[in-house]
This record gives structure tokens, sequence and C-alpha cells, in this order.
């Protein structure tokens, strides 16, 4: 059997984490992956996950499962986080999902199943899982401009065009905010004409949200998603919980489900459910029983926001210090942009063959597209860091 299959192709990311390890170079600087890095170069387990771990070790009695749904409190404690406490109960479901990744991999695959050639709309560009992953589903992938590489600002009124043409109950992809790859947001004005325009057309809203506090805060990184709850009758979201609380490997998300109404709210839920049984059957417990823990203790709660805004500060700190740098350096404003934009990444507007010469050069790991990992920047490192990228220009 297996003497059949080709080898597949790799993951190029992952192909770039290979050639950092390999490097022996000591001045070597990973802006690629994008995990949350300290000052350091390490992942740490935050503090307040750390207690809420402790504490689910000496009082977990059984190792059963918890249900298809997931952890119920952890359901109710992320969608109050995501949606904030007034939105409308009856028309909301949540089921708990292995990451961001699997919640949006259920959502899609639930969405091709009811209705026969279902299009999603993506912009342009947008995280590169994304399209296999609807893909994969049985999703029809189609693209609406969104970034101008040359300005580092979003194409909004390319974008709001493009979107009023899109066909009735077609699907469009939403980064809810600190957009990856390229860092630039929609305003929350803008995100008001998203609606009208949603409404208007008849389409239904995807929202990938997954660096929710990396970018203005708790509260002003769900503004959009939570407006889009307020005018639009319909909307489904992906949501993460891998950057905001640290907990990659433990695989935390959730899929949450917005009806017209409560009984077309419960029939989408039961074909999530559904999808989800004949995927996984059931999700992962301790990451979601961890962060449950922490939004429902106000102490806890309080330790991870401070923990939080830290980490999110540290990274505009960083932002602020390369574009100063580079400002520098080029002795241009080419680069502003990078302090502009919010989250972990940015897109340089590098080319690919700059890129490569960075890597060969300087030892500077950054993706083929020049996106880079703002927490994978060097706090005492920016003006070395901004010399080599100004020499290949």
């Amino acid at each position: 059997m297996f003497e059949q299959m080709q080898k597949a192709e790799g993951d190029k990311i992952l192909a770039l984490m290979g050639l950092y390890r390999a490097d022996e170079r000591a001045n070597k600087i990973d802006l690629g992956v994008g995990v949350y890095k300290d000052s350091q170069g390490q992942t740490p387990i935050m503090t307040s996950i750390g207690k809420a771990e402790n504490w689910q070790i000496s009082h977990q009695a059984s190792k059963t499962y918890v249900g298809l749904a997931g952890d119920v409190g952890f359901n109710d404690a992320i969608t109050r986080l995501a949606l904030g406490n007034d939105y409308d109960k009856s028309r909301i479901r949540t089921q708990q999902a292995p990451g961001g990744s699997g919640a949006l991999r259920i959502i899609a695959e639930m969405l091709a199943g009811a209705k026969e050639g279902a299009t999603i709309w993506v912009p342009d560009p947008t995280w590169p899982n994304h399209m296999p992953i609807f893909g994969t589903a049985g999703l029809t992938i189609k693209t609406y401009p969104y970034f101008n590489a040359e300005t580092g600002q979003v194409r909004f009124d390319d974008m709001a065009e493009a979107l009023k043409a899109i066909p009735e109950q077609d699907i469009v992809l939403l980064h809810g905010c600190c957009h990856n790859p390229t860092g630039a947001n929609l305003t929350i004005d803008e995100w008001k004409i998203v609606g009208e325009i949603l409404v208007e057309r008849n389409l239904l809203p995807f929202i990938d949200i997954a660096y929710q506090g990396f970018g203005d805060g708790l509260e002003a990184d769900a503004a959009g998603l939570r407006h889009l709850a307020g005018v639009v009758p319909e909307m489904v979201v992906a949501l993460s919980c891998s950057k905001n609380f640290a907990v990659y490997c433990d695989r935390v998300g959730a899929a949450i489900l917005m009806g017209r109404n409560g009984d077309e709210a419960d029939k989408a839920i039961s074909q999530l459910a559904l999808v989800a049984r004949k995927s996984y059957s059931m999700p992962p417990n301790h990451g979601a029983a961890v962060v449950r823990t922490i939004l429902e203790s106000d102490e806890l709660r309080g330790e991870w926001q401070t923990e939080l805004e830290s980490m999110r500060l540290r990274m505009l700190t960083l932002r602020t210090g390369l574009a100063d740098a580079l400002r520098q350096k080029t002795n241009s404003e080419r680069f502003d942009f990078v302090a502009e934009h919010r989250g972990m990444f940015s897109r340089l507007g590098l080319t690919a063959a700059q890129v490569d010469q960075l890597r060969e050069q300087h030892a500077i790991y950054m993706v083929g597209d020049s996106r880079i990992n703002v927490a994978g920047l060097p706090d005492d490192g920016l003006d070395e860091l901004a010399a080599a990228i100004a020499s290949v220009l």
C-alpha cells in the first residue's frame, strides 16, 4: 500500500524551523515560527496557567470524557470573553474544539454540507493554512483584495467593492484582529461598513479570532466581532486560545455559531457536533479546563490579564523600536507601518530573493513572503537587524 504513495510536499514554515535549528551561527534570529517568545527567546508557561494546572491536578477526580461539546463551563466563559456579557444567548451555541484550526475545520465541513457548492471568500493574503483546511473540508475558495504590500495598508475601498459583488449566501472569512500574516487591521468604522455590506448582500461572516488581547487589548480586539454579532442575522466564529493563554500544545479552541433564532442555532450545532463526532469524537479536556479555571477565578483572571497585557505592550515596544531603527538605517519612512500594525505579525514587503539573502548572509530567518514574528525580534539587537534589512534592499 505505502509504496504507491508520493511523498507529501513539506510545510514551508516547518522546513524553515529545520534550517534554523541546523544553523550553527551564534547570531541567528528566528522571525519565522508563529509563537510568542519572551526577551530570552523562550515561549514561557504563563504563571496563571501554571497555578490553574496545579489546581486541576489536585482537584481532578476522573479522566473520563466530558462530552462531545467539550467543557461546558469553558464554552460559556470563552464565549463571554469573545462576545462580551450582553450577547443574545438564545441564538448562540458553542462547542469546544481542538485548537483554532480544529474549529476552522469542523465549521468549514458543516458549512460545506449545508449547501452544495458552498463558496468561501478569504482575504488576499490570509493565513496559509486557511486554504488547505477549507479546501479539504469541501468549500470552494475565492479571494477578495485586502492588503497593499507597497504601502503596508488595508485596501479597504477595493475590499468593500469586492464584497458588494459577492453572490448572496456565500461565506466571507474575516480576521477578528491582528491579521495574519500582515498585522494590518480594519478600524471599527470599517467593521461597521463591512457589517452593512454583509447584511445587504445576505452573506455569512466567518470570523477567525486567534489573537484577542495581542493587539489593542481584550475589549478593543473584540470590537469588530461584537459589532457584527449585533447586526448580522447569522455568523460563525473560530476561536483559538493558543496565543493569548500560551497553551499551544494543549490545543484549546472553540467554534461559536449564531443563528437567526434558537431553533436554527440548535440545528446548526447538532450538525457541527456530528462533524466533530466523525472527525475526532471528543475534544481534549486538560487545556480547556485550565482556561476555564482562570476565567472563573477573579484572582487568576486578573493575573492572566496582567501577564497578557505585558506581552502585548512588549510587542508594541518592539514594533516601535524596529520602525525607528529601519527609518534611521534606510533614511526613509518605508517601514513606518510596522509601528502602526498590531499583533504578532507584519509583512515587510521584501522579495523572496531578499529574504534568502538575509538568511544566507545574516542568519535572519523569516517566511518567504517576508512575514516576521514581532515577538521574535531581539530586544537589544534592533539596530543590527535593521542594518541587515537595509543592506539587502
